[in-house]
C-alpha cells in the first residue's frame, strides 16, 4: 500500500502567553528554558514548545496529555483560533498563517470543522437547523442543505429528533448533534476537542465505536484531543503524546506501547491492560514457518486477548496470521507472554493516570 500523503504539517511551534513573548521565545531559544523556569524568571507561560508534527490524510491523529500539557492550544492553532508566536502550519503545502482573513474563514467554512467538548449548539435552533449550520454559514439555501442535513443525523442516531431543539436531547444526543453538524460541512478534516470528555462511560464508548464506523467509510483527516490513554489508543492511527507543552514520543500507538522512549511514557502507560491493547501485527514473527502441525488462525489485527483465549492455556500454542486470506506470519506463545509484560516503571514512580 502506497504511503498516505501529509494533509496537515506543524513545523517549530511556539505559543507563550505573556506581554512580551518575542522576548521570551528568544530566552526559551538561547537559554533552553523550561515550563517552569520561564514562568519564574519572567512571568511568562510555555503553552506550546517546537511542536513538529504530521497529519496524514484519511488518518485519526490523537493529540493527548494530562491537563496543562497544551494539547487544546495546539489544535486551536490549525485552524488559527489561537496565533503562534512562532512557527509553521502547513494545510496541504499552503502556510494557514499567511492566509488572508478572506482565506482564513473559506478553510474554516469549508476545509475544517469542528466538534467542541460542550458541543457548542445554537439553542434557538432546532437540530436540523444546527446539523446544516454550516452550509446556512456559507449562505446556502435551507432547500439546498436540508435533505443532506438529514442523511447525516440518520446517520448519526437522530433520524426522528431534527425538529426538536438541543435543550430536549440528552449530552449524548447534543455531541451527535454535533458530529452531524462537522459531518454536514463535507470538510475533509475535522477537528475534535475532548468531544466525547463530557459523555458518560457507556455513551462516550458508543460514540468511540460510531466515529470509527463513519470513518472506515468516509476516510476524514481527523485530529482528536484527549487525555485518556484508552481512548487515544482505541482511536489513533498516530499518537502524539505532550508533556508541558512539548512532544514527549509520536508514532504508531503500538509501537509506543512497545518501545516507550522516555520514563514519562513508561509510567504513562504502566497500568494499561496490554491484553485489550496490543494487536497481533504489532508481535508476529513475519518469518515463521506457518506449516506447523495443529496451528489456530488469527487475523493480525486480533488482540493479544482473543489469542489467548484460543491458547486454552496451552504454553505450547502457535499461531497462524493471516490477513485478508492471506498468511502473514506466526505468532507463538512465548512471544505473547512477553508482549504482555511491560517496562518497569520509572524510579520516580509518578504512576501517572491518564484520567
Amino acid at each position: 500500500m502506497a504511503d498516505k500523503r501529509t494533509l496537515l504539517e506543524i513545523r517549530n511551534l511556539y505559543k507563550i502567553f505573556g506581554a512580551e513573548p518575542q522576548s521570551a521565545l528568544e530566552r526559551v531559544k538561547g537559554e533552553g528554558l523550561g515550563r517552569t523556569e520561564l514562568m519564574d524568571q519572567t512571568g511568562h507561560v510555555l503553552a506550546l514548545s517546537d511542536i513538529n508534527t504530521k497529519m496524514r490524510e484519511g488518518d485519526i491523529t490523537v493529540i493527548m496529555g494530562l491537563s496543562g500539557s497544551g494539547k487544546s492550544t495546539l489544535i486551536r492553532h490549525l485552524n488559527r483560533l489561537i496565533e503562534p508566536t512562532a512557527g509553521e502550519i502547513l494545510l496541504d503545502g499552503d502556510d494557514v498563517l499567511a492566509m488572508s482573513n478572506d482565506d482564513l474563514r473559506r478553510v474554516r467554512r469549508e476545509r475544517m470543522s469542528m466538534v467542541f467538548q460542550n458541543f457548542a449548539l445554537l439553542p434557538h435552533r432546532t437540530v436540523l437547523d444546527n446539523a446544516g449550520m454550516a452550509a446556512a454559514t456559507r449562505g446556502d439555501k435551507r432547500a439546498d442543505y436540508e435533505k443532506d442535513a438529514r442523511q447525516w443525523l440518520e446517520r448519526v442516531g437522530l433520524g426522528g429528533n431534527a425538529d426538536q431543539y438541543p435543550h430536549e436531547l440528552s449530552g449524548g444526543m447534543q455531541q451527535r448533534v454535533g458530529l452531524a453538524r462537522a459531518l454536514a460541512s463535507n470538510a475533509p478534516i475535522m477537528l475534535m476537542d475532548e468531544a466525547f470528555s463530557a459523555l458518560d462511560p457507556l455513551i462516550r464508548t458508543d460514540m468511540q465505536d460510531l466515529l470509527l464506523e463513519l470513518q472506515a467509510e468516509l476516510q476524514k483527516t481527523v485530529v482528536f484531543i484527549s487525555h485518556d490513554l484508552d481512548e487515544a489508543l482505541k482511536l489513533a492511527d498516530h499518537l502524539v503524546i505532550l508533556k508541558d507543552g512539548y512532544v514527549v514520543q509520536q508514532g504508531e500507538p503500538q509501537k509506543i506501547l512497545l518501545e516507550p522512549e522516555d520514563d514519562y511514557i513508561v509510567d504513562f502507560i504502566s497500568d494499561i491492560n496490554r491484553a485489550r491493547v496490543l494487536r497481533v501485527r504489532s508481535v508476529m514473527n513475519k518469518s515463521g514457518d506457518p506449516a506447523t502441525a495443529n496451528a489456530v488462525e488469527v487475523d493480525h489485527d486480533d488482540t493479544l486477548e482473543s489469542v489467548l483465549a484460543k491458547s486454552e492455556g496451552e504454553m505450547q500454542a502457535r499461531f497462524v496470521v493471516t490477513r485478508d486470506g492471506a498468511t502473514v506470519g506466526t505468532l507463538d506463545m512465548p512471544e505473547v507472554v512477553k508482549a504482555l509484560v511491560p517496562a518497569e516503571a520509572s524510579e520516580s514512580g509518578m504512576r501517572t493516570q491518564a484520567t
